[in-house]
């Protein structure tokens, strides 16, 4: 069995790594982007099993990413999470509209994410 890949975009270095380490440890790939630009770059050439998205980047925000991956038919499947210190309900709903499969607020829980990361990895 190939190891299922999981792509964080975050630009804060240090929640990149949190989230790197405890999705190696789960036993999944990991590919980092810092930047809404760098994510669609590593989103093609990777093409990862689920996507962890913050809103708040640079170059490109989180909500255009998802809009831009869902606009491309072989992108447009890849479950994206988005992890956001954005919690207002109109944000919320952008994130679905969007296309996100879920919408996690910072602070989060680790073990409620990487839950919600394995279901989406079944």
């Amino acid at each position: 069995m190939s190891t299922q890949t999981v792509m964080v975009v975050e630009d804060d270095k240090s929640i990149s790594a949190l989230l790197t380490k405890a999705l190696q440890n789960d036993g999944l790939r990991v590919v980092t982007a810092m930047d809404g630009e760098a994510a669609l770059v590593v989103c093609v050439e990777e093409r990862p099993d689920v996507i962890l998205l913050d809103v708040n980047l640079p170059k490109l925000d989180g909500f255009s990413v998802a809009k831009r991956l869902k606009g491309v038919d072989s992108l447009k499947n890849i479950p994206i999470i988005f992890l956001t210190a954005k919690d207002r309900p109109s944000d919320m709903i952008l994130g679905i509209q969007a296309g996100a499969k879920h919408y996690l607020t910072k602070p989060f829980n680790i073990e409620d994410l990487l839950g919600k990361v394995r279901k989406l990895l079944e």
